[in-house]
This record gives structure tokens, sequence and C-alpha cells, in this order.
């Protein structure tokens, strides 16, 4: 439509410019009042907001730009539908491609290490603060906003809206990404089951313990062997106690680098997360940027004892309780798996697929009831016996608007114009309920959640609540996502095809990330490659002298198993709501 105005008036520029105006603010209202809605904005501020877009993408229509994101429903929203609201709006054509988290971080990648300006923005994990802040090849949008950008950012943005900037913050304190989707990893688990009186006997009078929301990995361990060994059949259908993914491929390096070794108490103390040891054993000292080593022997616990029994409990549980075939699955095809309604519990459960999880039954989802509502609930997920209080407990995805400053400037800026777009608050109430991954507190707060919360699961009430900055992305520790994050798949993978064991696996490990982190070192002291930002690594020593020392890595202990512990569900989202 815009173009045929143009064509049409070519002989007057006044006219046209007062037609595409017209034309664009005509589509911005059909948007409004069809597809934007519910929003935390009333229709005229809706309007006025895209108003601005309207007049900020002048410049740049009839311009044709290319963005990268993974595959969830947040993206297929934005790819299918926000894609052609924006076109319409602002005249900017966006190619929103979608593929594989492993090919998304490649690509990113790539386009650090050629300067060649593959695509014009990524939706790229926050994992990568680390890398972004370290290397300088992205746009820092603190700079850019008030430089180069500000002509194209918008006056409603209202960044304090945003829930998960810390996260998106380096370390100079500048903002580096900014959030588009945010999911966290909690305890997923079948209430129906849970609830039943004859299940809940028979597990404490084996157990000694309530059937609840488990607290730590003993009882998780208890409640996998229960319903997998003990009841074994609900309903005529064969049910299994855990669920879980071993497929050789990127998503499983992610599966443990997702917080899973502090989950079981791997790094030491602090949030959001471990001083001076992260959740990937990677140690950095307080006040420095330099990280030191993951192995045992420099500092680090990547193969500490906490670490090796992380492992080992993960692959032990998906041999022992999980579902035939659950080996073979990755990240995508476990998740959406629960729906079949076969599985009682998953420690390691992505809100991201909540969307999945609450379709109709009519789609095939046999884990809500005839009306719809969930017979699942998430809570927080249990921790490992090293794990202690004050250390990280969970992990949560941000994936965040990031530009690479190998992108010319004025492409660059109709990107950015994109990424305000579909995280506006004039969209952002509607694409939070078709994806469910909130980034604003406005839209996780706004009514048309209080009224679908009972039908979620436990989501909007986890949002809603303080808690949830307890769960937190990678952080600065990492100096180089893309190099370090190649290596874990690869030395898991050898766990789960039994070629080593977990002790094994996690020393070559620790060892080949010390090896990287060694070669970057020496590529920040020659030429400040990682702006002086880079390991340092600490000579190696006799893994017992850190293993004495107070905190992380920490010894092993006499007993792995502690006694189970359970909380009752109900009391634990009264605590939630009443904060």
């Amino acid at each position: 439509m815009r173009k045929y105005l143009l064509s049409a008036v070519a002989a007057s520029a006044v006219v046209a410019g007062s037609n595409a105006a017209f034309a664009d603010a005509a589509a911005a209202q059909k948007w409004i009042d069809s597809e934007f809605q519910p929003s935390s904005l009333s229709k005229d501020e809706q309007m006025s907001e895209m108003e601005w877009f309207i007049n900020a993408a002048e410049p740049f229509s009839g311009m044709e730009i290319n963005v990268l994101s993974e595959g969830i429903p947040t993206h297929g929203y934005e790819s299918e539908v926000l894609t052609k609201a924006f076109e319409e709006i602002t005249g900017i054509k966006v190619n929103h491609q979608i593929l594989g988290e492993g090919e998304v971080v490649q690509a990113v990648q790539t386009q650090m290490q050629t300067k060649r300006n593959l695509y014009d923005a990524y939706v790229n994990d926050s994992d990568l603060i680390g890398t972004h802040s370290r290397l300088q090849l992205a746009y820092n949008l603190t700079d850019f906003m008030a430089g180069d950008g500000a002509d194209v950012t918008s006056p409603t943005l209202d960044l304090d809206d945003f829930m998960g900037l810390q996260f998106t913050t380096g370390a100079d304190g500048d903002l580096y990404q900014l959030p588009d989707q945010q999911f966290a990893n909690l305890y997923w688990f079948r209430k129906d089951w849970f609830d039943r009186e004859d299940l809940k006997t028979a597990f404490q009078e084996k157990y000694g313990y309530e059937l609840g929301v488990p607290v730590n990995w003993s009882a998780y361990e208890d409640i996998a062997e229960f319903f997998s060994n003990d009841v074994k059949e609900i309903d005529g259908v064969t049910i299994y106690g855990h669920m879980d993914y071993g497929k050789r491929a990127p998503d499983l390096g992610w599966r443990m680098t997702d917080a899973w070794l502090s989950m079981a108490g791997a790094g030491s103390v602090g949030e959001p997360n471990g001083v001076p040891v992260d959740e990937w054993g990677i140690r950095m000292e307080e006040g420095t940027c330099n990280p030191v080593g993951a192995s045992v022997s420099r500092g680090g616990a990547a193969n500490a004892p906490a670490a090796v029994y992380a492992i080992r409990k993960w692959d032990e549980w998906l041999r022992n309780y999980a579902p035939p075939g659950a080996a073979s699955y990755d990240f995508y095809q476990s998740l959406p798996a629960l729906a079949q309604g076969n599985v009682a519990q998953q420690i390691f459960w992505y809100t991201a697929f909540t969307a999945d999880m609450v379709k109709p039954k009519s789609e095939g989802n046999n884990t809500v009831d005839d009306e719809g509502n969930p017979l699942w609930r998430m809570a927080p997920s249990p921790h490992g016996p090293y794990w202690e209080e004050g250390q990280k407990v969970g992990y949560q995805d941000v994936g965040s608007w990031t530009i690479l400053k190998s992108t010319p400037l004025e492409r660059a800026k109709a990107a950015w114009l994109y990424a305000q777009f579909v995280t506006s608050k004039t969209v952002d109430v509607k694409k939070s309920q078709v994806g469910l991954t909130f980034i604003r507190d406005s839209s996780v707060n706004h009514e048309s959640f209080t009224e679908r919360a009972p039908k979620l699961g436990g989501l909007v009430e986890f949002y809603r609540s303080p808690d949830r900055v307890a769960w937190s992305p990678t952080g600065v520790n990492v100096p180089d996502y893309p190099k370090l994050a190649q290596i874990w798949w690869q030395q898991i993978g050898d766990v789960n095809s039994g070629a080593f064991t977990p002790q094994e696996a996690m020393d070559r490990l620790a060892e080949e990330m010390d090896i990287t982190m060694a070669r970057m070192q020496r590529a920040d002291e020659a030429q400040e490659v990682y702006g002086g930002c880079g390991p340092r690594l600490n000579e190696e020593r006799d893994p017992e002298y850190w293993l004495s020392q107070p905190g992380s890595p920490k010894p092993k202990l006499d007993n792995e198993k502690p006694q189970g512990q359970t909380v009752n569900y109900d009391e634990l989202v009264a605590r939630w709501s009443s904060q």
C-alpha cells in the first residue's frame, strides 16, 4: 500500500509524504484495534507511541533488514506477526529468521570473528554479557542511546520497566543488550498425582516424609524412584518419575551450564552469580575482571566433587527413571514431550515451554483437564547436597537484542527500531500472552494475567514474587561464551555414551576450558583482545590445597544423599503471594 501511494503521487513529494504518514497512522490504528490488545497502555497512548515509530522510521522507509533468533513461541510470533505490523507501520521490511540456538550462537561468533555483517541484530542470550563487555564488538547501548542512536531511541522505551536489565549490563555498568524474552528454569510436577491420598500414603510409608515439592535432590530422587518403580502405571498408562535429555548436541552443554552445577552446590555463595566461583566452575576473584581457571588445581570447580556429583546424578536419573528414548532427545524434543502426560516430575524445566503445556486437550496435551486447567504446577527446583544458603538457586534465560558493531550504522538504527517495537508497551502484553516469556513488570502485573494466572500453573505468581531475582543467567566470569560453551556438550556427551565416567569427563572438560582460556590470555596480553579483562590463569597446585580452603571448591562429602525434604506446594505459593 505504501509503495503504491508513493508511485501514484510521485509528482508531489509533499502530497506523497502526507499520504504515506496517513497510511502509516491508519495501519497503526488497525493493528492496535485488531492485534495489540490487551496492552498496558490505552489505545490513545498506543497510538502516540506508534506515531513516534512512524516519524523515527521515515529515513529508513523501504530498507530491508535481517535479524536472527532461536525458535520458541515468542520469536515465532515476532517473525510471523510483528514483522508484518512493523513493515506496515514503518515501511521497514524485517526478515526475522529462526534457527536453533546453537546456530544462533555460531552466527554471532562468526560475525564477531569475520567482522562481516551477517545479520543486523540478534536475539542473543545475556549469557554472552561477559563476552560482549570484554570484546567490545557489540554496540554499547548506553552510549548508542545517548549518541548515534539518540534519534531512534523511543522516549517511551522505559528501561526501568524491564525486569532483566541487571543481566544485560556489563561490569562497566553499561547496557549491551535489550531483553526480548525471559524465562526461568524451574521444577515441574503433576500436582493431580501428588495430591492423591493413596499415593501420598504409600510414599509416606516408604520414605518417612510427605510427598510434595522436593527441597533437595534426595527427595527428587526418592520421588523419581517411587513413580517409576512403585506406582508404575496410572489410568492404564505406564508412567515415569523423571524427564530429561541427553542427545550429543550443543544444547546438552547448555543443559549443564544453565546453573546445573551450582544447583548441586558447585559454586560459591553469591547472587546473581557465585563469587569467586560461578556456576560454570570458573574462578574470578572479587574486584577483578580476569578469570583465573576452571580446574580445581587452579582454584576452579568444574571438576570438583560437587560438579562430578551433578553430572553423575543427571546420568543416573536419565538412565533409571526417564522414559525410553529420553537419552536421545534434545532440548526441543524433551520439554514438549511432557504433554504426553506420562511423567510425574522434571527437575530442569524451562518456563518458555509453558505456552505448549497450556494448550487444550484437543491439541494432544494430556496435562490439562477438559476445561483447560493445568494438572501440573511449577515450583523452585531442588538443590543438591553441596548447596548452601546464599548460593544461586537456578538459571534464568534472558534472550536479548544485540547489535554488533560490524553492522553499518544506518542498518543498526533500523534494527534498533525493530527491537524497540517488539518490546514496546504497545505490543508487549499481547506478545507475553502468546509466548509467556515476561520482560516487563507492567506486563506481568497486567490485569489480564491476574485473570489468566489460574491456568498458567504458577508462572504469574513466580514472576510477581521477589524470589524471581534469585534465578539468573550466566555471569561475567565467562570471558568468551561461544568458545567455551562448545566444549561442554562434547564432554558431557561422552558420559551419556559411556565412554568416560563423570569424573573423567569433568577432568577433561576443566582442562580443556583452561587450555582455551590460556589462549585467550595470550591474545589479551599481546593485543588486549579482551580489553585487559581476559583470563590470567593461576599456576596449578595440588587440588587438596584448594579443597582445604574455605568456600568453593568444596571437598567431597561423606554422605551425598541426606534425608529427603519436601514442602507443600500451596504453602509455597501462599508465601510468594504474600511477599
